[in-house]
């Protein structure tokens, strides 16, 4: 999902800047990009690591003036199981990535696009978030978490020129998710490019007047 929102906004004509862990899927993106790689810029950055995480968007503000758009795709599943026979830590690693990583952004973005007064944040859950399924209760509690969360920061935000939405995606077409459940309809499932041209609508002018919703796909 974050190369194909990558993709969309390198297709836009916006400079596109992404935090990534792996040398090779970052180098898999700058080759998709083509002819729009010299907008791509790539930084190795833990977005758990919230003094890093505001050290690349102070970077980001003084090399390119401001910061129009943010989209966070960090996320994780963990699930199959009912709680008692998960692992321990299985919530935690789930509200790890699903919600803290969406806390940690919005305090380290919300104060710049607020002093710009514009800018959009698009918060990546899930689905699942409101549609409960069984035997994935840490997943499904932490994307509730973060649709509440981006959704209580955009009604602190409403009238500031500055908006913040969530995006439900439901399985997502891709090779891992095929390979994991052979059996299913793929063609029912969105694809990652469906789900980027929602996020870059989002984003987008055209989408001025929506802030707080959370928009199943």
């Amino acid at each position: 999902l974050g190369k194909a929102v990558s993709l969309a906004f390198l297709a836009e004509g916006a400079t596109v800047l992404v935090t990534y862990r792996s040398q090779a899927e970052f180098d898999a993106l700058q080759l998709a990009a083509a002819e729009n790689s010299h907008r791509l810029e790539g930084h190795i950055v833990d977005v758990l690591d919230e003094a890093a995480l505001q050290a690349f968007i102070t970077d980001i503000v003084a090399r390119h003036g401001r910061l129009d758009a943010v989209v966070n795709a960090v996320g994780g599943y963990a699930a199959g199981s009912p709680p008692w026979e998960m692992p321990a830590d299985a919530l935690d690693k789930m509200l790890a990535l699903n919600l803290r990583s969406g806390y940690r952004l919005l305090r380290t973005v919300v104060p710049t696009l607020l002093a710009q007064r514009r800018g959009a944040i698009v918060n990546i859950a899930a689905v699942a978030a409101v549609q409960h399924v069984a035997s994935a209760a840490e997943y499904v509690a932490s994307k509730a978490a973060a649709v509440a969360m981006v959704g209580s920061t955009a009604a602190n935000l409403k009238g500031t020129g500055v908006r913040a939405n969530s995006v439900l995606p439901s399985i997502i077409n891709t090779a891992s998710n095929r390979a994991a459940m052979p059996d299913a309809d793929h063609a029912a499932w969105p694809t990652p490019e469906d789900i980027a041209r929602v996020i870059l609508f989002l984003c987008s002018d055209d989408a001025r007047l929506v802030n707080g919703a959370a928009i199943a796909v």
